[in-house]
């Protein structure tokens, strides 16, 4: 089961930052992404989503390319390659996976003008080693589906003040 995190930063930048790092933990097997987006208030009030990954451009890529191996096999490639890009593109952008962007609109809309909010969607994680890498970042944290006790430890780790769950001897 996936779990939501939505965490405010004060501006882009940071926000950009932080997802850097949680997709550079996933290449470490930390962190499993299904979702990272960052939704940024800008100063006439509109919210600006920016997606780790195109559904369209993906779709397209994937349209052309099946586009044109059969376009190929009836000896019209060019042609196939056109259709299949533009209809891949098409399906892409009426998919909609990973956080809803309705959902990011909404949340989002509470931001001050100039900041940003990261919303991630992890499909698994090694929570202490993920919490170590967050320490000390700053955010605050707005929604998530974490237990209370897991919330708690996100916020304190933010803050920097990670808490040691250590046994101390008798």
């Amino acid at each position: 089961m996936s779990e939501l995190v939505v965490i405010a930063f004060d501006n882009e930048e940071k926000a950009e930052e932080i997802r850097d790092r949680l997709v550079n933990l996933q290449r470490s097997h930390i962190v499993a992404l299904a979702d990272a987006v960052v939704a940024t208030k800008r100063s006439n009030g509109s919210i600006r989503l920016s997606q780790l990954v195109s559904p369209a451009t993906s779709g397209a890529i994937s349209g052309g390319f099946w586009g044109l191996l059969i376009g190929a096999l009836f000896l019209a490639p060019h042609i196939g390659l056109l259709v299949g890009a533009a209809s891949g593109g098409l399906a892409g952008a009426l998919t909609d996976v990973g956080v809803d962007d309705d959902f990011m609109r909404e949340v989002a809309d509470v931001l001050q003008p100039g900041s940003a909010a990261l919303f991630v969607l992890i499909q698994k994680m090694t929570e202490d080693k993920l919490l170590d890498e967050l320490k000390g970042v700053g955010g605050k944290v707005l929604r998530t589906s974490l237990d209370h006790t897991k919330e708690e430890q996100l916020r304190e780790a933010l803050a920097g003040a990670l808490r040691q769950e250590a046994a101390q001897p008798a």
